[in-house]
């Protein structure tokens, strides 16, 4: 029986929009010419829409140029295709044919498709010449195409261009709200980003997923927990716990913040995590240096049914990395592809090199290095140079400095890793050349920052510190704990020092480092029910680690401090990492 035509067209349109493959569009095309024609412009548009988004610019063309009545919604079908794929010239070239030769006006659709062609590719000039001509038309009064070039100013950083658009919008939807804080949040402005949710709220919009996904990401940045608790309730009382990408990003940012407890409660509230969540989980887990819970973790994901990724061991890998399991981080390196046919990447290898590395295996992970089927990559290398300079091979280290400096040569961390390691080994004279060649080069040492939050304001503190408000309270808080400390058998790590001064001296710079002065300050101000917790930008030293064990002892508190590494979880004496890290 045959099929009545109109039911035969809409079939062949479903099927072009659930279409995947160019052989499959052909087919269709063939269909048409057999058994209908482009008079139904509809079918010619929906086949030029599907080359364009398959990447057939030319047969899109070629078939578009076929169409005997090419309206407007042919032209905007042309150049939603194009945009799809990110081709601002072809987009641009089928607009100035549509507005010059054949004098069809582009309306919002087709504005809002070269905008984002232009977004995606970061066409500023572009853009801006097509905001120029809504401008012209008189189309800026719709709310989709100003959320289009909110979206474009924000992606080239132009956060002025992005607030008089903002300030002229005639009335602000949610998608609006959303893009405002999502591209503060992204340009590194992410107090403003949450400036924009209170305006958003006092301008009565509710929120929804995507906001709520751009205020997690700006309170990571800007690190404030009670912050983050105030989302968090936010969160439960719009009942948007129940999407698990809102719960698996409030894990992750409560992981981040140094609290891993909420986020094995919130993990365990989730019906049915999904590869993500468990991932999440299992990242946590290792930033945080618990080893033996990752590897259970992972154990019940696989009982789940749920397949692991490349994501998913990079985060096992680092996990035995930082708990010392090395022998357990080489069975999942060696079953990996053999029984999941994951293949180790880049990120692997750094994994097992800084596994192999951590445990002093230096040889051992130089000889991975060697026969890795890829170019290794400045983390990799890293790893290795990283344990060279805990286990004093300078020599080796040497080697490895001079592989980083020509893989990136502005880099100012490995020049001083290198410094350092030969100041540690007590050739100052080699110190002393490499950092005359970072001075040479005008690369800049970053200072060592440790910051606590406290009255809904994080408070940073450098060595030496002199300039907060309580600094006489504080070097009064921190002298009675070194006091105290000492009493207990607390000896100074002088060789953190990497100078060549006297011993005084060292000891008195040494007590001055930034983790002691946050310490000091969170000792004064915190509850003593309540965590310490210290985010510092650099590696924790050594001396540092040994008192922070020593304060939570004498002290009976609880301090984290997470450095550039890891977590360290400090408690009546004893370190998470076990003095592993």
């Amino acid at each position: 029986m045959l099929m009545n035509p109109d039911t035969f067209l809409s079939t062949l349109i479903f099927s072009l929009r659930s279409c995947t493959s160019v052989s499959f569009c052909r087919a269709i095309q063939a269909c048409v010419v057999k058994s209908l024609d482009y008079r139904d412009g509809f079918i010619g548009d929906q086949l030029v829409s599907c080359y364009s988004s398959l990447g057939r610019a030319d047969d899109a063309r070629n078939l578009f140029d076929e169409l005997p009545h090419k309206d407007l919604v042919s032209w905007n079908s042309l150049i939603s295709g194009f945009s799809r794929r990110g081709y601002v010239d072809k987009c641009l070239n089928a607009f100035f044919r549509m507005k010059f030769e054949m004098g069809i006006q582009p309306n919002e659709v087709t504005l809002m498709s070269i905008i984002s062609a232009c977004a995606s590719r970061g066409a500023v000039v572009e853009g801006m010449y097509i905001h120029g001509s809504a401008f012209k038309l008189g189309v800026l009064w719709e709310v989709k195409l100003v959320n289009s070039l909110i979206n474009f100013y924000g992606k080239s950083g132009s956060l002025d261009e992005v607030f008089r658009l903002v300030e002229t919008m005639p009335i602000a939807n949610v998608v609006s709200w959303n893009l405002m804080i999502a591209i503060h949040t992204e340009n590194r402005s992410a107090a403003d980003g949450v400036a924009y949710f209170n305006l958003m709220r006092r301008s009565g919009i509710d929120p929804d997923d995507g906001t709520v996904v751009s205020l997690l990401q700006a309170c990571e940045n800007l690190g404030l927990r009670k912050l983050s608790e105030c989302i968090h309730g936010m969160i439960m009382k719009c009942g948007l716990n129940e999407i698990v990408t809102i719960a698996t990003g409030l894990l992750d940012l409560y992981a981040k913040l140094g609290r891993l407890n909420y986020s094995l409660k919130i993990f365990g509230e989730i019906n049915n995590p999904d590869k993500v969540a468990w991932t999440a989980m299992l990242a946590a887990y290792a930033v945080h240096g618990y080893g033996r819970e990752a590897m259970k973790l992972f154990e019940n994901m696989l009982k789940e049914g749920v397949e692991p990724d490349h994501v998913t061991f990079t985060h096992l890998l680092s996990a035995c990395s930082h708990s010392g399991l090395v022998e357990e981080g080489k069975n999942y390196f060696n079953i990996m592809p053999q029984v999941y046919g994951v293949e180790p990447r880049l990120d692997h290898y750094s994994c097992m090199v800084d596994l192999l590395g951590r445990s002093g295996l230096l040889n051992d992970a130089y000889e991975l290095i060697r026969h890795m089927p890829m170019e290794p990559n400045s983390g990799v290398w890293g790893a290795l140079f990283g344990a060279c300079r805990v286990y004093g091979n300078s020599q080796l280290g040497k080697e490895v400095a001079e592989r980083l400096f020509s893989l990136d040569p502005s880099d100012s961390r490995n020049y001083i890793m290198l410094s350092n390691m030969y100041s540690a080994a007590g050739l100052w004279r080699n110190a002393s050349k490499v950092r005359a060649l970072m001075k040479d080069k005008g690369l800049i040492r970053n200072p060592g920052c440790s910051f606590i939050e406290h009255g809904n304001k994080i408070h940073r503190f450098v060595v030496g510190d002199q300039s907060h408000p309580d600094s006489d309270k504080i070097y009064t808080k921190l002298e009675e704990v070194i006091g105290k400390i000492r009493e207990a058998g607390f000896v100074s790590e002088t060789e953190c020092v990497l100078h060549d001064v006297e011993e005084e001296v060292k000891e008195d710079m040494i007590s001055k480092h930034s983790e002691k002065l946050a310490i000091a300050f969170g000792l004064l101000v915190t509850n003593a029910g309540s965590p310490i917790i210290i985010t510092k930008n650099l590696r924790i030293c050594g001396d540092c680690h040994s008192t922070a064990k020593f304060i939570s002892l004498i002290e009976k508190r609880s301090i984290i401090v997470r450095d550039s590494k890891r977590f360290h979880h400090f408690e009546t004496g004893i370190c998470s990492c076990g003095d592993y890290w």
